[in-house]
């Protein structure tokens, strides 16, 4: 079949050429067109439900909601894990799936299941609802919003009604997450001494402002010939005309809201915050879509921010477009790959020439770099897989290899063809080329498969490992066997073309001689102590494989991303003031660090998403680098983290975003290790946690040791006595209701201005909600309009608990997660696990897991051993098949070598037979020593 394929090739060669240029043309295009990503989708597919329950405690959360939801999705067809995060006022549930299942089926499946526990919720939670589907990698650029005379509210509204609806717009975003501003709110600010003065309740308030802002339609009028819309107007819809809306009238005189309360446009009570280089402005998240074009979604925000801009600019505000962005990784990685070829191509023609005196061969040569992408990258188009940065690393590896073959091929023939003219009767060109080829490819298709082979272990990884690795070994085979097409077809029309009447001396320069003549001394001498050489090699084996278990591993390569996230925490209960406040001193600090492009805050959380599920003591700071080589950016992390250990009482780590990714996906935790402790008594995995926590920061190596539920959050209590109630005649859920529009606000309505919509809010005057001792002042009206103040009713009082509640599988879980730096993961996880094991004991239901990069880097390890080794059989069989000999398995230089009677008649065999063995590698040795010793060397009589 080769030589058929060889034949054609010569004989239509005009052919041949003409669809390489077709290939190569079609390639071009591919490129334009093909999906661009910063990385390969490493994500198992996924699918997070949340939940948000205005006002509920974590412990009411995690009771009422987070545990209804589970049962409902336990047993879930191809659910692999469920884990649960419950904090106050929101529950995050995150699913994963086995790897292979449909995610668009997996999110239908939960659509479904989540219809029969919709009624089983407490009245008051919201819906539960399926965050976007995103890409792996989530984040395609962060952007921000300050101004120095437009207030945060103004800068929030036009995040909301101006930004986020254009950027939504794009094809292939699938979400706008907005972190600090002021969302705009009317607010009906109830003054707890007037409704005691005029004898009126908070639902009083409520029932008023429905009745001044509801929306009803009018229907429509139809008579003979036409219809005519009823549109109803009278609404109230500003704060001068709520103001005015009449709540009560007694004895003749009207009571208005604005009697009773303050009805002003104001924030509501913030989740989180934001600032850039220090100053308050608003974050907005921009995620990609699953599935879109990371480079063409990016090039199309950054043309819609152009647009606005101006518009933006016009109105006092800065646009700060480039806090981060993934396109910068993928032109970066382009770059570089431009640059390798670029290089590979200068090396390869310029050390052929070298070697061989002739430019024409260097050029046909290096006609197969660019064909075997170009090839390569079609294949994979085609087959769905995107070109990111693992993709873009295997072509770059493969540059070496895939001029290999055609390397072998080019000079053979050369040399063929010149002997050839020494020839007193010289053979026909394309016999010459044939049989010249036909000696060699044997070989190099065997050495293809072989390292196909070696890449085996990578491409068969599971896991996230396995996502994200794949991709490369993919790319790397993708390109070598359309290097041995090219070598196959290509190379052979060229050589016929350009090298048949080339005009070369019949003898090797003399360099090149004395070169052959060194190497012919090498390998006798090999020949004749290869007993003692087989020896050397064994003994250099067990040495390497004594030595192998020295070195440490770890699960992920050190990314240089030009970008560092990092996790600032502080104390439970930590005000949004107080975390704006450290976070402006962070970044002044940070900002003076040269290395240091931009740095932006971002506080709690941002409103319907379940990316961040942090309380307003959590921050996290995106630290924006100036262009830097590897050992700078490790220069710039050691004292980002020097400078965050001047904070005292503050937790921190620092990550690059793809680690912090990758980390998360694996275990929902940034960071590496992770100690998670399961059990039942919520307290002993507290206690148990600490100790591990302390045990962890004794051990070289770790940073950035917290713990992330502890159970110091302060809390104040109100326990209603039914005694109290069923004396003064109150209902329960009257009294938590009262409670719930003072503290935490009860949307009555909505207004609305053009096309932008504001919640209309009854809530407590604010100087009411500042001082835990007024709770109890907090007057309330029984059926008769007898008022009672709340501490007549409840007891109150303050205490802790927990931040937050974590359950994975529906077991509480307790963790405990470190980054490791300056030593090795798995060393570093294998002293962890002795001193837990030693130094803390564990109540019975009580144990320890390790988990995250850990773990995965464990299986990985396995995974690739179990692999290898079947790479191994299946590299011997091939070797076995193309030498037909076991004994030339282990030593084909020295059976190459061994005088024999048929040498003459098996040396054409020989020089097909050499294998190019894994990593590009491939032996010469016979090929030279038999031309070294057989000047007579015949050539084939024909193809």
């Amino acid at each position: 079949m080769l030589k058929a394929i060889i034949r054609f090739s010569i004989r239509f060669r005009g052919v041949i050429l003409a669809l390489a240029l077709l290939v190569a043309g079609y390639g071009l295009y591919t490129i334009s067109q093909v999906k661009l990503d910063a990385f390969p989708s490493f994500t198992p597919p996924l699918v997070t439900l949340v939940t948000e329950a205005p006002g509920l405690s974590p412990e009411q959360v995690a009771a009422l909601v987070t545990q209804p939801i589970q049962n409902a999705l336990s047993g879930t067809a191809g659910l692999q894990a469920m884990r649960s995060r419950s904090i106050q006022g929101l529950s995050v549930i995150t699913l994963t799936f086995h790897n292979g299942t449909d995610i668009y089926r997996d999110r239908q499946i939960v659509a479904e299941r989540l219809n029969t526990v919709a009624g089983q919720l407490p009245l008051g939670v919201r819906a539960p609802f399926l965050t976007p589907l995103t890409s792996a990698t989530g984040v395609v650029q962060v952007l921000g919003l300050t101004s120095d005379t437009r207030s945060l509210m103004t800068l929030r509204t036009l995040a909301d009604w101006l930004l986020k609806p254009q950027l939504l717009s794009i094809p292939g975003v699938a979400n706008v997450a907005i972190y600090g501003g002021q969302v705009r709110e009317l607010q009906i600010q109830v003054e707890p001494e007037k409704l005691v003065r005029f004898g009126l309740s908070f639902q009083d308030v409520a029932r008023a402002a429905q009745r001044a802002t509801g929306v009803r339609g009018g229907g429509f009028l139809e008579d003979a010939n036409q219809r005519i819309a009823i549109r109803t107007e009278g609404q109230s819809i500003t704060a001068a005309q709520l103001a005015n809306v009449v709540i009560l009238r007694r004895q003749g005189a009207d009571l208005r809201l604005g009697d009773v309360a303050q009805v002003v446009a104001a924030p509501a009570p913030a989740i989180g915050g934001a600032t850039i280089e220090g100053k308050p402005g608003v974050i907005l998240n921009v995620e990609e879509q699953y599935g879109a074009n990371t480079l063409a979604v990016t090039r199309a925000l950054k043309d819609r921010l152009q647009q606005l801009g101006p518009v933006l600019a016009a109105q006092g505000v800065s646009l700060h477009p480039d806090l981060f962005g993934q396109a910068s990784y993928i032109e970066t990685a382009i770059a570089h790959l431009r640059t390798a070829l670029l290089v590979g191509a200068i090396l390869v023609i310029t050390v052929l020439f070298l070697f061989l005196f002739n430019a024409r061969t260097a050029l046909i040569s290096a006609t197969a770099i660019p064909l075997s992408l170009l090839t390569a990258i079609i294949v994979l188009n085609a087959l769905g897989a995107s070109i990111n940065t693992m993709t873009l690393g295997g072509l770059a590896i493969a540059i070496g290899e895939v001029v290999d073959d055609a390397i072998i091929d080019v000079e053979n023939i050369f040399r063929r063809l010149r002997e050839n003219r020494a020839r007193p009767q010289p053979l026909s060109i394309a016999k010459v080329v044939l049989g010249s080829s036909l000696e060699v490819r044997g070989a190099v298709t065997y050495a293809t498969f072989i390292v196909a082979l070696v890449f085996l272990p990578v491409l068969s990884l599971s896991g996230v490992a396995g996502k994200l690795f794949a991709p490369l070994g993919e790319a790397y085979i993708a390109a070598v066997f359309a290097s041995l097409a090219v070598a196959l077809t290509v190379t052979p029309a060229l050589a016929s073309l350009l090298l048949g009447h080339t005009q070369t001396s019949p003898i090797d320069h003399a360099w090149i001689r004395a070169l052959k003549s060194g190497q012919a001394r090498v390998l006798a001498a090999t020949a004749r102590g290869h007993r003692w050489l087989m020896l050397g090699i064994a003994i250099l084996f067990l040495a390497a494989m004594a030595v192998l278990h020295s070195f440490g591993s770890n699960f992920l390569p050190e990314f240089r991303e030009r970008h560092f996230i990092v996790h600032v925490s502080t104390a439970p209960g930590t005000s949004l003031a107080e975390s704006l406040q450290l976070g402006r001193h962070i970044s002044t600090v940070l900002s003076r660090i040269p290395a240091v492009r931009s740095v932006a805050q971002r506080v709690g959380r941002a409103e319907r998403t379940g990316t961040d599920t942090y309380g307003v003591n959590v921050s996290e700071f995106i630290v924006g680098l100036k262009p830097l080589s590897g050992s700078a950016q490790e220069q710039v992390l050691v004292r980002i983290r020097k400078t965050l250990s001047g904070f005292p009482g503050v937790g921190f780590s620092v990550e690059t975003p793809l680690s912090d990714r990758i980390e998360e996906t694996i275990s929902g935790f940034t960071a590496p290790v992770i100690v998670s402790v399961f059990g039942t008594n919520f307290d002993v995995l507290y206690e148990k946690a600490r100790e591990i926590a302390a045990v962890l920061k004794q051990l070289p190596g770790a940073v950035d040791v917290q713990m992330h539920a502890p159970p110091s959050a302060p809390q104040l209590t109100i326990r209603l006595r039914r005694t109290a109630l069923a004396r003064w005649g109150f209902e329960p859920v009257d009294v938590l209701d009262a409670i719930q529009t003072a503290y935490a606000g009860s949307i009555v309505a909505q207004t609305y201005q053009g096309n932008r919509v504001f919640n209309v809010v009854v809530t407590l005057d604010p100087a009411e909600r500042r001082n835990p001792a007024q709770v109890g002042n907090l007057p309330l009206r029984n059926p008769n309009g007898l008022m009672v103040p709340l501490r007549d009713l409840a007891d109150i009082y303050e205490g802790v608990g927990p931040y937050a509640i974590l359950e994975t599988a529906g077991q509480p879980v307790q963790t405990v997660t470190a980054a490791v730096h300056g030593q090795t993961l798995s060393e570093f996880v294998h002293a962890a696990e002795h001193r837990i094991h030693k130094d803390i004991s564990f109540p019975p239901g009580t144990y320890v897991v390790f988990s995250g990069a850990a773990e995965a880097q464990a299986k990985a390890q396995s995974e690739l051993l179990m692999h290898a080794l079947m790479a191994g059989v299946g590299i011997v069989l091939l070797l076995f098949i193309a030498l037909r000999r076991a004994r030339l398995v282990p030593g084909t230089a020295q059976s190459a070598l061994r005088p024999d009677r048929r040498r003459n008649r098996r040396a054409a065999y020989r020089r097909r037979a050499v294998p190019r063995f894994a990593g590009g590698l491939r032996d010469h040795l016979r090929h030279y020593f038999a031309q070294f010793h057989h000047a007579d060397f015949p050539l084939p009589a024909s193809g």
